[in-house]
């Protein structure tokens, strides 16, 4: 296979050799075609005026790696094959042991001549927890919800479990009280700090003082988005874009189209907030698709039961009720709308249909009663995960781009018999 690459490679560039004086940069998909691409140059007396990038990272003798550090390469990208990953996880699984991810997105790195070195010397580098305690500052988003209490009481739980100190901060949907507890923990020369953050933007300043101190950032449950790179070193949570197709299919594949234009009112979380951006973009997504619906109105409740209320009554208020179906951001505003449709005459679940995310107890009990009609999960419990990749990475290992999260849709259908099984 790979001489073969290496020959098709080859001939692909002779025979493109006219065509070749205005490239300037040739990308291969894997390592080996790099190598028939580069041997091609060569033999034209190109190799000097075109450059190759590759993929796979591939290390030894005339391997990816060792093209770049002897020039032929100007860079390739590695791409995990996750065997070690997985033997690990499997062992951790037969072992019992806590905090094992369903899902994890590799890290690929860009291998340069002037990072080669690096790269390799971490490949060969050994890991070992010694089983130390770990001190770890989190900054916690606030209490505002039902499934935010229960994702506390996880970490806190977990962190007793995998022996880690915990400094816990309530930021009380502050991102400056946020800032100021990163501050504070890197005064304290904690060994990693935790970050739940209120919004995505404006962390940048914190975030380089952490990292200037030698200090790694991990993002639990919401994410940032920072202008410089490798500014934090995982995010560990759910998938949100997901749910928020996953909201939008359930419409489309139970919620048949019986007018022209199907209402639909959204409930949307703190605004600037990864999870209310990327369930709006992926609910958004899906809605394209379906041109019988619409979202007819949306507003920010924050998350919280009393603003999902609130915004109810206020478009009951100005409008002749005419929704459709309602799409909560989280279950906490769905029940809130709930109690404020109730209040004026209108069933909910049947007059109008209710989607909501999070899959807490309550909205459990709500879809028993009728009143809610789905729940898409997302899981608060990210406890022992979050430890497990803690002490990971404290004791040297790479660490994913983000841990994933299992989750699951649930509808009205099947909530009488999971009721009692859920954890939160």
């Amino acid at each position: 296979m790979e001489k073969e690459l290496k020959d098709t490679a080859y001939d692909a560039m002779a025979a493109m050799q006219e065509r070749l004086k205005d490239v300037d940069v040739v990308f291969a998909n894997s390592d080996y075609v790099a190598q028939g691409a580069y041997e091609a140059l060569r033999d034209m007396g190109l190799e000097q005026s075109i450059q190759i990038v590759g993929t796979d990272g591939f290390t030894g003798e005339d391997e990816g790696v060792d093209m770049v550090m002897q020039g032929k390469m100007a860079a390739t990208i590695s791409c995990p094959t996750g065997g070690r990953e997985a033997i690990q996880y499997a062992t951790n699984i037969l072992e019992q042991e806590s905090g094992v991810p369903k899902q994890v997105i590799l890290r690929s790195r860009t291998i340069t001549k002037e990072n080669a070195d690096w790269y390799l010397a971490e490949l060969k580098k050994e890991t070992k927890d010694a089983g130390d305690v770990i001190t770890m500052g989190y900054s916690q988003v606030g209490q505002e919800s039902k499934w935010r209490l229960a994702n506390t009481r996880s970490i806190q739980e977990a962190a007793r479990e995998f022996n880690i100190r915990l400094l816990f901060d309530d930021a009380n949907q502050s991102q400056e009280k946020q800032i100021a507890a990163i501050r504070r923990f890197i005064q304290e020369r904690v060994d990693v700090i935790v970050v739940s953050p209120v919004v995505e933007t404006g962390w940048d300043e914190a975030l380089k003082e952490a990292k200037e101190a030698g200090i790694p950032v991990v993002m639990s449950d919401r994410k940032v988005v920072t202008e410089e790179k490798d500014l934090t070193t995982t995010y560990i949570g759910a998938d949100f874009l997901e749910e928020g197709r996953r909201a939008m299919r359930w419409i489309r594949d139970n919620i048949s189209p019986y007018k022209e234009e199907m209402k639909i009112l959204e409930l949307k979380g703190n605004k600037g907030a990864s999870p209310t951006e990327e369930r709006g973009r992926g609910f958004a997504e899906i809605l394209k698709e379906c041109p019988n619906y619409q979202i007819v109105y949306s507003e920010y409740g924050n998350f919280t039961y009393e603003e999902g209320k609130e915004i109810i009554e206020t478009y009951l208020h100005n409008h002749v009720w005419d929704v459709d179906i309602i799409y909560a951001h989280n279950d906490d505003m769905a029940l809130g709308a709930i109690e404020a449709l109730e209040q004026s005459g209108i069933t909910p679940g049947k007059d109008v249909k209710i989607i909501s995310v999070d899959a807490t107890r309550e909205a459990f009990q709500a879809m028993v009663e009728g009143k809610l009609n789905c729940a898409v999960e997302c899981n608060p419990l990210l406890g022992a995960p979050l430890m497990k990749a803690v002490r990971d990475m404290v004791s040297g290992k790479e660490m994913p781009v983000r841990i994933i999260t299992e989750e699951k849709v649930y509808d009205e259908s099947m909530a009488e018999d999971l009721i009692n099984l859920r954890a939160y």
